[in-house]
């Protein structure tokens, strides 16, 4: 398919679509917890929807109401077909990966042929050490899960993709013995953990924090019904930033924050880093464009989603941009690192 675009505008105010990580986690924890949750202001996508699909698949009765869902669960697996279909998303085959292990009854997970040819093996090491029993396709998807795990201390490396960890975490409060999880190498995007710490908390379950992203403990608890309100999405507000530097416009975001971390508020340093004006208060984000951007050097590791966003931003770069420590954005669903480099130098880059 051929697209072509236009010289535009991007200037004035929009409103910013919600935040898909806290989407995805909110829908999961309302599926382990007992009770009737609200998920407010959700994001509709493709990649939410595999997860609303996967958890009404585990038993729950999901009703969704405009820009928010429903959900009554009893806390407990009620597998139908035992088989899940997370379409192209890695939060959910990963999280629904984890979450099969609390049923004793065989689960499969599949997906696209992009999703399965991400990794997954970690994953699986970790739920087998718990006493799993997990089968896959050189550590990719198709994989089988049956459970019951009962918690205990485990291991998992912390270099291919916090989402492994983030899984293992909001499965744990259902286990008997909860888990210590135990972060081998450089944990990379630390903020995604944290978000899940912070939407557990939100669905009244606490995370002790050992040694901050290399050792946790979660120890049994319940899960309490909640209303829960989706905030807005830095990784989309990073992409109409990044618009409307290119075209030299002034832009005005609305957005709805909350007390929620987000890896991609990072944007933000790094606009001012490059010479842009960046005026932030709770509901609103301006921006005013310069002429012409400075360069810069930047760490993306807990900021993945951002590669696309600040590479761009050469074109109107006065000074070389370096982004480095992604090469875990490799494993995605392509490797944006190659990509972008191609595409880049299509545009004399």
């Amino acid at each position: 398919m051929n697209c072509r675009v236009e010289k535009s505008e991007v200037s004035g105010k929009i409103v910013c679509p919600s935040n898909k990580s806290y989407t995805h986690r909110a829908i999961f924890l309302a599926t382990l917890t007992d009770g009737k949750s609200i998920i407010k202001n959700i994001l509709k996508s493709g990649d939410t929807n595999a997860t609303i699909n996967a958890c009404k698949n585990f038993g729950v009765e999901i009703k969704e109401t405009g820009d928010n869902i429903t959900v009554n669960s009893s806390g407990e697996l009620k597998l139908d077909g035992g088989f899940i279909d997370a379409a192209n998303s890695g939060t959910t085959i990963r999280f629904a990966t984890a979450i099969s292990a609390l049923s004793e009854g065989k689960t499969v997970l599949s997906g696209d042929q992009s999703l399965n040819k991400r990794p997954m093996k970690p994953l699986l090491d970790a739920l087998e050490s718990l006493g799993a029993k997990c089968s896959s396709t050189n550590g990719n998807p198709p994989i089988s899960v049956s459970g019951r795990i009962k918690g205990g201390e485990i291991q998992i490396p912390g270099n291919i993709s916090s989402q492994f960890i983030s899984a293992l975490m909001i499965t744990a409060p259902k286990l008997e013995n909860g888990i210590i999880l135990n972060v081998r190498d450089k944990l990379v995007s630390k903020p995604y953990v944290d978000a899940t710490i912070t939407a557990m908390k939100k669905f009244g379950v606490n995370v002790e924090t050992v040694i901050p992203y290399q050792k946790y403990i979660i120890p049994a608890q319940s899960y309490k019904p909640t209303t829960f309100t989706v905030p807005s999405d830095f990784s989309t507000i990073s992409l109409l930033l990044s618009a409307a530097v290119l075209l030299g416009e002034n832009l005005t975001i609305q957005m709805s924050m909350g007390d929620m971390p987000q890896a991609d508020e990072a944007i933000i340093d790094i606009l001012e880093i490059m010479g842009i004006v960046v005026t932030l208060d709770k509901n609103t984000i301006k921006i005013k464009s310069p002429e012409k951007l400075d360069g810069g050097k930047f760490d993306l590791s807990d900021s993945p989603d951002l590669i696309p966003a600040i590479a761009i931003l050469a074109l109107k770069s006065s000074k070389p941009i370096e982004i480095f420590n992604v090469e875990h954005a490799r494993y995605k669903e392509t490797d944006r690192i190659a990509m972008i480099a191609r595409e880049l130098t299509k545009l004399g880059i």
